[in-house]
């Protein structure tokens, strides 16, 4: 008997599938007993901050208003919440950038001179938590290379470069390449990087939908398909970083999505643009690159580098949404959270930064919501309370994580 989350192993490749109803339970299946499937949380980063005359939702539900920045997830109003007035306090005047950004997932005070410290972030927590129930325990992606040396405020580099960090000296080295972050998804290694991983399991797969349902044969089949289409293109780029910004972010996306789905890894993290980012967008319409550009963060092309990354949580997110699993999708058994480690790149105003989540962690986090934090209090609207709350749904409770020891009212 098969489980209903099988992997098909051949010539060097692990091929996993997504969850299939009909196939019969013999092995252990390790899932979130309270909805019966795996909870899964990635957060994605862009530096620099946002244009604030566009960054702004009113009202719930199905009435909810999005801002122009915000349009990217209008199909997905029912799924999302966006947060105002949260802010990581521990980053307030320390000095711009660096000390903006290295604690941004962990809410550790950092130290200006040669000694990197920081603190485990709240996706290696969950990583080190959850992480022995799948092959990777987690994935942590960039779009941009890290900077080395140090700031000007005397803060190393390393922090505007990195955001997922497994202990306080030592940040997670991020993967830029899409084809290495495919291979490492599927282990796909050796000399057989060339031919396809779908030739190498076609006949397994063959075997799995003799076996199966009418709908998950259909399932199966969608799932082959993005497969291969992610392969494809991720073979274009297979000797080389993409050679613009658009089709990489895509594929870094693709890649968590086929992770999520598949059971691979249950956290992930991409960097979509780092802090003092360098990061071009002819496409755009934009000259120079994103730091440059945040210095007139309330422009209209400003506004458009905004809305371009946060199309690619609405990327990730229809993804999600688009992949059945029991009665919902992968996507509502998620949480993804999206963040900037600034409000205004002009003032490098970190007083409030903007943060959107998107999916329901199986039920268990209430979405289509507007919620405001600003004057609660800085004690009700700290950033690390947030991260409590969604560890507290994924089946890791803490009594204290980073500055805060209470969980964020209302969410």
């Amino acid at each position: 008997m098969i489980s209903r989350r099988t992997v098909l192993r051949a010539g060097g490749v692990a091929m996993a599938l997504p969850w299939l109803e009909s196939l019969p339970v013999a092995a252990a299946v390790r899932s979130d007993r309270s909805s019966g499937f795996p909870k899964r949380f990635a957060v994605l980063f862009t530096g620099n901050g946002i244009n604030g005359n566009h960054w702004w939702a009113r009202g719930n539900g199905a009435e909810m208003t999005l801002s122009r920045s915000l349009q990217p997830l209008h199909t997905l109003k029912l799924k999302i919440n966006v947060i105002n007035g949260l802010f990581n306090k521990p980053a307030v005047g320390m000095g711009i950038h660096p000390a903006q950004t290295g604690n941004l997932l962990s809410g550790v005070p950092l130290q200006p001179g040669p000694i990197v410290r920081s603190g485990i972030t709240a996706d290696q927590v969950l990583a080190n938590r959850m992480g022995h129930e799948t092959p990777q325990a987690s994935l942590v992606l960039a779009c941009e290379p890290p900077m080395t040396g140090y700031h000007e405020t005397d803060f190393s580099m390393a922090y505007s470069s990195h955001i997922s960090w497994r202990s306080d000296g030592s940040p997670v080295p991020s993967e830029l390449s899409p084809s290495s972050a495919f291979d490492r998804v599927f282990e796909n290694r050796g000399s057989l990087r060339h031919q396809s991983i779908l030739d190498r399991v076609k006949d397994r797969a063959a075997r799995v939908g003799r076996m199966v349902s009418a709908s998950d044969r259909e399932r199966l089949d969608g799932y082959l398909t993005s497969v291969r289409e992610v392969e494809t293109r991720v073979d274009r780029v297979r000797n080389g970083a993409p050679n613009e910004v658009r089709e990489h972010a895509r594929l870094m996306c693709d890649v968590i999505a086929l992770g999520f789905q598949s059971d691979r890894t249950r956290v992930a993290s991409l960097l979509l643009a780092r802090d003092l980012s360098s990061l071009s967008y002819p496409f755009l319409e934009m000259r120079g690159d994103h730091h440059s550009a945040s210095h007139d963060d309330l422009s209209d092309g400003y506004e458009r580098i905004s809305r371009f990354h946060l199309s690619q949580l609405a990327y990730l997110a229809e993804r999600l949404d688009a992949m059945p699993e029991g009665d919902g999708t992968v996507l509502d058994n998620c949480c993804l959270l999206w963040l900037s480690n600034m409000w205004s790149g002009w003032k490098h105003d970190n007083m409030k930064l903007p943060v959107v989540t998107a999916g329901g962690l199986g039920g268990t986090l209430e979405t289509g919501r507007s919620l405001e934090y600003l004057y609660a209090g800085d004690d009700n609207r700290r950033l690390c309370s947030l991260y409590l709350s969604i560890m507290d749904r994924m089946g890791v409770t803490l009594d204290r994580f980073g500055d805060a020891d209470r969980r964020l009212e209302g969410f």
